[in-house]
């Protein structure tokens, strides 16, 4: 393969885990800077651990290839790398965090399946490939995560009001219905003993950016009501 290092230095298995520990960390420090468990340091030793099993694959390879020459026995270079994979699979799983309707942790889980490709493209001695995988990754994470902001799409959220036993429920869920949330699922529990009713909402909404605007136009039209209102929560 062609490259643009001389070919001493673009062979030495020292200059690959550096450079594969520099490329993870570039996108580990955008996932670090937005306040994400797994960070700087993570993308950096999985990408640094991805490099070193590919460098250990090929040498393996090339011991065994002269060790055997004259055996049909042959190493298989690819097998460790299949493997990474998998124990990326098993990391990317543990950032993942379902809270309600809702899931944090995609995008972590697959910059560190991203990382992981990249470790495995420089400990192969690709560092095009690394190079070029890096800053489409860095891209995505940055420059859509603003494009996302243009365009309105749907999110969920959870609605929880505790209200008298005698509030109007329809006249509740109209009231929501005003700034044009759809209401997917809800539920009700009415406490008897403390003449209190907790009505949950699993709501829907199609908007640009943050849901913050919305949700306190909902909530003063709440409070401007006449239904008696004991609490009001919004989550996600």
């Amino acid at each position: 393969m062609p490259s643009i290092l001389p070919e001493y230095i673009a062979s030495s298995f020292l200059f690959k885990l550096i450079i594969a520990s520099l490329l993870g960390a570039i996108i580990g420090l955008e996932r670090d800077i937005h306040g994400r468990a797994a960070g700087l340091r993570t993308h950096l030793l999985v990408s640094l651990g991805s490099a070193v099993f590919m460098v250990l694959s090929e040498s393996i390879a090339i011991s065994s290839s002269t060790l055997f020459a004259d055996s049909a026995l042959r190493a298989d270079p690819t097998r460790i790398a299949a493997q990474i994979i998998t124990g990326i699979g098993f990391l990317g799983a543990g950032v993942i965090i379902k809270s309600g309707s809702s899931i944090r942790g995609l995008t972590t889980a697959a910059s560190l399946w991203l990382t992981a490709g990249i470790g495995m493209s420089i400990g192969a001695g690709y560092f095009d490939i690394g190079v070029a995988a890096t800053s489409i990754g860095l891209f995505t994470l940055v420059g859509l995560s603003k494009i996302e902001k243009i365009y309105p799409k749907d999110s969920y959220r959870i609605l929880e009001i505790l209200t008298s036993n005698d509030t109007d429920l329809s006249g509740l869920i109209n009231l929501i219905k005003q700034k044009h949330i759809k209401i997917m699922h809800l539920d009700k529990e009415r406490n008897y003993i403390e003449n209190t009713m907790k009505a949950s909402f699993t709501i829907k909404l199609h908007h640009k950016g943050i849901t913050d605007k919305l949700s306190h136009e909902l909530i003063a039209n709440l409070e401007k009501s006449k239904i008696k209102l004991l609490a009001i929560k919004w989550s996600h």
